[in-house]
């Protein structure tokens, strides 16, 4: 049993990230594992948890697991979790309630948690207390020992905890099953050292370290051949890319290669401003296949706040930044992401935050409370800011948030834009959906023939977070 210890998670060395393209290893023995059982995957948080949650799968299926659409119906059940904020905590743990009694009435069940929450101490810990029927705990730096722990924990009958803490390497050659047959996740970096206060991300995921660009540039070819159409390149913190990296190799060196493999449509996510150089934007500008959309986390427009943060910007810094942005890239789309109610913050602090949305205008803004996690500096710092007050800010923040999203909108009525469609929108039956460019969702009536297509619709009515249209011919 290897339970984690954040203390140890949050160590930094000068050891190079080593490349491991072999130690995704199945036997025989293993491939027969799940024959005949089936298997549901429950993922929470962001777009690399989603990655995760897909490599899973291929990793299962390589066991001979069947994927199953009802978790009551399976034989392995998986919460891929997030540990970003508490809300997502009690979602997992809430999941994981419901799960007793199906656990209850079929003792062969086989459940496992994985993912972020994982990594945390006080989550295994309560884990290991209060939830003796769960079989399985690993975490984010050993997804490819799945098949041993696993096996293990079913030969046991008894917990099989195998979580590392550790600053990571990187696993190449991992099996995945893609959620989509149009758009594809790619990592091109994991792990984050920027240490924000109230993050626990840096512990959860290891240290800052890229992929090399031959094998990024590889997946993308990959993924031509295979008809793909978009492709978003993941990471923590993908500014920074290469910076671990010996070869002076950059985030924009990397964007424009995969920009001249032709794929029609790139995006990335997320990006840090203080990593976000003129380079980087000369080369979106350059391409038409990097998609003119950037999600530019923002979390607070006082600079008292930032500090307190760890973000190594002030306001001013983001604004020129953003500034800069529009003014280089046509019709660009910009989103953020805002934290409300962070300790001692006055409204004084929560006026410059709403100052800024005020002056930038965003497309759309997700916006948070503040939420402590345990083993972060920030959550050792006291609070004097009721959750009343805090909830009246998000509020407030939400209105002004929804008025730009809603103008920002109102800007394509009438107009001819791409979109990608995806697949038949989950509101409406007869609807297909897909997202603009910009990353506009867009509902469309139209023949499946079109699914998988980028094609011109007239945008012809306008809510705040999607867009009715028709396709034109």
């Amino acid at each position: 049993m290897i339970t984690p210890n954040l203390i140890e998670a949050k160590k930094r060395s000068q050891r190079k990230s080593i490349v491991k393209d072999a130690e995704y290893k199945i036997t025989n023995e293993l491939k027969q594992l799940g024959k005949g059982k089936t298997y549901f995957i429950k993922t929470y948080g962001c777009q690399m948890n989603e990655h995760d949650g897909e490599n899973i799968k291929a990793i299962l299926e390589d066991l001979s697991f069947k994927e199953v659409d009802n978790y009551e119906k399976a034989d392995l059940i998986l919460l891929n979790t997030c540990s970003i904020r508490e809300n997502a905590h009690n979602k997992a743990f809430g999941m994981l309630g419901r799960l007793k009694h199906l656990k209850q009435t079929n003792e062969n069940l086989i459940i496992g948690l994985c993912g972020c929450m994982a990594q945390e101490e006080v989550v295994v810990q309560e884990i290991m207390d209060k939830y003796k029927f769960v079989d399985l705990v690993f975490g984010t730096h050993n997804i490819h020992h799945l098949p041993q722990i696993l096996n293990e924990a079913i030969k046991k009958k008894e917990l099989e905890v195998e979580v590392m803490s550790i600053e990571g390497d990187i696993i190449e050659n991992l099996p995945v099953k893609r959620d989509s047959k149009y758009k594809a996740w790619i990592n091109i970096m994991y792990g984050c050292d920027k240490f924000c206060t109230y993050c626990i991300v840096p512990y959860t995921r290891g240290k800052q370290r890229s992929r090399k660009n031959v094998h990024i540039l590889k997946e993308v070819e990959d993924l031509i051949k295979q008809g793909y159409k978009e492709v978003t390149l993941l990471g923590q913190n993908v500014n920074a890319y290469g910076k671990d990296l010996d070869e002076d190799y950059r985030m924009e060196n990397l964007l424009e290669d995969v920009a001249k493999t032709k794929i029609p449509r790139i995006r990335f996510v997320t990006s840090h401003p203080w990593d976000f150089t003129d380079q980087m934007i000369n080369v979106i500008k350059k391409y038409d296949n990097i998609m003119p959309y950037i999600h530019l986390p923002l979390q607070s427009g006082s600079n008292r706040i930032l500090k307190l943060m760890g973000r190594r910007y002030t306001k001013e810094e983001y604004l020129t930044l953003f500034n800069k942005i529009k003014e280089a890239i046509p019709n660009v789309s910009i989103t953020t992401d805002i934290i409300v109610g962070f300790p001692n913050e006055t409204e004084e602090d929560f006026l410059q935050t709403l100052d800024v949305v005020n002056k930038c205008q965003f497309d759309s803004a997700f916006t948070f409370i503040f939420s402590k996690r345990v083993g972060t500096p920030a959550a050792k710092m006291k609070d004097n800011v009721s959750m009343d007050e805090k909830n009246q800010r998000l509020q407030k923040l939400n209105e002004v948030v929804n008025h730009y999203a809603r103008v920002a909108n109102e800007k394509y009525l009438g107009r001819i834009v791409p979109v990608l469609i995806e697949g038949y929108s989950k509101k409406e039956d007869d609807m297909l959906m897909g997202y603009t460019d910009t990353m506009k969702l867009v509902n469309v009536k139209g023949d499946s023939k079109y699914i998988g297509q980028i094609v011109q619709v007239k945008i012809e009515d306008i809510k705040t977070w999607s867009m009715d249209g028709s396709i034109v011919n």
